[in-house]
């Protein structure tokens, strides 16, 4: 009898500490996914500059757009500029066809207040962060711009603007970002618990550390 009594307090011993443990691992995991979450935000304020530039992101268009649309209405650049990666949404009944992201970027500037002849198309096809940032610097130089106001998505935002610093030093523009948040950017601190939040931060933290290796 004392034996089992003895075994039951032991075995309500071991399930507390197991709790415990679990409920602090949930805790310390948290902490670590909000710092990670957290740290791939950054803003570089920019009052004005003479052009806002949209990075392009597929189906992340319209939290930007709508971002580089309230940014002209403030009066922050005269122009709004368009990367084109060249990809493809959803049926457009309107269109009778799958339009480009770029398009629908266009359309979405417009409704935002954004007159047509105030919005440019970057030249060249964007198929990565790194050769889009390239892209825009040609045409800033070409252009002879003074400063660039950029507007990506809130975690793609520290990658993008060391990208643009790097390849940008020594042209003399100055670089500004403004991070955009959509309706469905997932949460700094529960990212971790759904498949869009591992899709957008997680493979982001993985995005970076890649650019940190191979670009410095």
């Amino acid at each position: 009898m004392e034996r089992d009594q003895s075994m039951t307090k032991r075995r309500r011993w071991n399930s507390r500490k197991i709790l415990k443990a679990l409920l602090l691992l949930i805790v310390v995991w948290g902490l670590l996914a909000w710092l990670a979450a957290r740290a791939l935000i950054v803003n570089a304020p920019l009052p004005s500059a003479d052009v806002i530039v949209v990075l392009s992101g597929s189906s992340a268009y319209l939290e930007r757009t709508q971002k580089a649309a309230e940014l002209y209405r403030e009066g922050r650049a005269p122009l709004v500029w368009l990367t084109n990666d060249h990809t493809r949404g959803g049926w457009s009944s309107a269109l009778q066809r799958n339009p480009l992201f770029v398009e629908r970027a266009t359309e979405e500037l417009i409704k935002g207040g954004v007159p047509a002849d105030r919005i440019r198309i970057v030249p060249g096809v964007a198929s990565n962060t790194r050769y889009e940032a390239l892209l825009i610097k040609e045409y800033a130089v070409s252009e002879r711009l003074r400063s660039v106001l950029i507007v990506t998505s809130s975690y793609h935002s520290r990658r993008a603007l060391r990208t643009l610093r790097q390849l940008f030093a020594g042209t003399e523009i100055a670089i500004g970002l403004e991070p955009a948040l959509g309706t469905g950017t997932p949460s700094l601190v529960l990212w971790w618990l759904q498949p869009e939040g591992w899709r957008t931060v997680g493979v982001e933290c993985v995005k970076l550390i890649y650019y940190w290796l191979k670009y410095g």
